[in-house]
């Protein structure tokens, strides 16, 4: 698989919206391709992650770097997990952002904070962060139905430069288990991260390509 070292950091924050598994996936991806990752979790996002996945995180950060490591068999220096209030983070300032920020999934109130740039936890100031330097922000949110209020907030975003990309997966590859369809929206993350990637079919091509062997 490509090695995406050079693009050095992203950061990578799940929040407790329904779809723990594409923010797990896409960590997972980005760090068996060589990316350094710097992942914020939230305390809904922990309780997402045992009902939806049966996966009990630990209840520090340094806990959770180290089964994550583990549990992906990744290098153990790429992967920096920061808990929701260490202002000390790097995502928290300008200064040492990182070029990129995917929030995935995007809670409804998570979308809300950003686009009324509130910084009550780090996911929030990360994202605020992003914006007033101008760096690439990516936010997937996963809600059924849209209010009025989510599509004034994505569209608020969306003209400040930030991508909204919806964990709405498609159908042409002809998807044969739940992780087809999730590796379909990490796919799209990834393309729009500029970063190149084989995982699935394309439309138009023939079989996709594995991630990883």
């Amino acid at each position: 698989m490509e090695d995406w070292r050079r693009q050095e950091r992203i950061c990578v924050a799940i929040t407790g919206a329904s779809g723990a598994a594409y923010g797990m996936r896409l960590v997972e991806v980005l760090l068996t391709a060589g990316v350094r990752v710097y992942l914020l979790i939230s305390d809904a996002a922990r309780i997402v992650c045992r009902e939806e996945l049966d996966l009990e995180l630990p209840p520090t950060a340094e806990a959770v770097t180290r089964f994550l490591n583990e549990r992906f068999g990744t290098e153990p220096d790429l992967l920096s997990v920061y808990a929701q209030d260490d202002w000390f983070s790097p995502v928290a300032s300008g200064s040492n952002a990182a070029p990129a920020m995917v929030v995935c999934p995007c809670s409804g109130g998570t979308l809300a904070a950003i686009a009324h740039g509130l910084s009550g936890n780090l996911i929030e100031r990360a994202a605020d962060v992003m914006l007033k330097e101008g760096l690439k922000l990516i936010l997937v949110p996963r809600e059924s139905p849209i209010s009025t209020i989510h599509l004034e907030n994505m569209l608020t975003l969306a003209r400040m430069g930030v991508r909204i990309l919806p964990a709405s997966p498609g159908f042409y590859h002809r998807p044969q288990k739940i992780e087809d369809l999730v590796d379909f929206i990490v796919a799209r993350i990834l393309d729009q991260l500029g970063l190149p990637n084989r995982i699935g079919r394309r439309w138009g091509d023939g079989e996709g390509v594995p991630a990883a062997d």
